[in-house]
């Protein structure tokens, strides 16, 4: 159910709501999480669920893993009447989600309530917990029901920066692969992975090299629709992967042996970052009459891994 079928249920509840995705990032992903414990009211539809927001998302009252001082916290990026523009560190999730017998993981609503004291913040898109970047929180049901026409129009601009495995021999291409779930079997031991498939849901990304570096690229990526996973399937489809990435890398056991032991020191020396190398770099949307850009420049870990790349390539050719 997606759209105006999401929008119909939603609206039959009286409220705004915020559409929940199913769990689609390496740390949020167990299929038993029920959503119901979270949210006042929620409808069940053609198999998708839809939350109805009544103006608040739960305040955690737990201590999370993450927050102690000097931890890697969000920070805002812009502030205006109408929502919060924030940097969202990697390892912390979108929202509050409850999976049973694992650590509970930072999130930045949670946390962003803590700060400001408004009970009403609800985040009208999402990053999956590994990748870092530009975030949105509305502040009220009325910037959530125009955050969620905005959306749903494709009027939101997002600008991803990726670090990949491989040199790409273009310069810039757009990618029109249609995206769906690869299904258990055939090699694929992850049930949410993505994969380009003939009857899966039209996905096209637009994509920049900006530079490249020891067989390394550092890419920019345009998503024009959002599909889960979409950029990480997508720069696999094209035999890119992205450092870091424990299901779309180039190690097939990452993310199971990730959900054994965690994230070891050997897992991250296989891997070159313990987490995907994939920022949201930049947010363009149209908002009272005016054009509002923000931006995140690279964070540390990501930056740190690509001037690394710089000194491999001076040694590689002073022999």
């Amino acid at each position: 159910m997606e759209g105006a079928a999401v929008a119909q249920v939603c609206a039959s509840a009286g409220v705004p709501f915020v559409v929940i995705r199913a769990i689609s990032d390496t740390a949020d992903h167990a299929a038993n999480v029920d959503y119901r414990s979270f949210f006042p009211q929620v409808a069940q539809h053609a198999g998708a669920w839809c939350a109805a927001w009544s103006g608040s998302w739960p305040l955690s009252r737990t201590p999370r893993v993450g927050t102690e001082p000097g931890a890697n916290l969000p920070r805002p990026l812009l502030e205006h009447p109408d929502f919060y523009a924030l940097h969202k560190p990697a390892g912390w999730l979108t929202h509050p989600v409850r999976s049973h017998g694992s650590a509970r993981a930072p999130d930045l609503v949670s946390y962003w309530q803590g700060q400001t004291g408004e009970s009403g913040l609800g985040p009208p898109h999402r990053l999956d917990r590994e990748t870092s970047g530009t975030i949105l929180l509305s502040r009220d049901p009325e910037s959530a029901r125009r955050f969620f026409v905005l959306f749903r129009q494709q009027l939101v601009s997002k600008t991803y920066l990726a670090i990949v495995q491989g040199e790409p021999r273009w310069a810039e291409q757009e990618l029109d692969a249609p995206l769906g779930e690869l299904g258990l079997g055939g090699g694929n031991r992850v049930i949410m992975r993505q994969g380009v498939i003939p009857d899966g849901k039209p996905a096209v990304t637009r994509l920049r090299v900006l530079e490249r570096r020891a067989g390394h690229a550092l890419i920019e990526a345009r998503p024009r629709t959002g599909r889960l996973h979409q950029i990480r399937a997508h720069l696999y489809h094209l035999g890119l992967p992205l450092v870091g990435d424990k299901i779309y890398g180039t190690d097939p056991d990452a993310f199971l042996e990730f959900r054994e032991t965690g994230q070891t020191p050997e897992l991250t020396r296989r891997l070159g970052l313990p987490r995907q190398a994939l920022h949201a770099a930049a947010l363009h949307f149209p908002w009272d009459g005016a054009q509002v850009r923000v931006r995140d420049s690279l964070p540390g870990d990501m930056q740190g891994f690509w001037d690394g790349l710089a000194e491999t390539s001076l040694q590689r050719a002073g022999g």
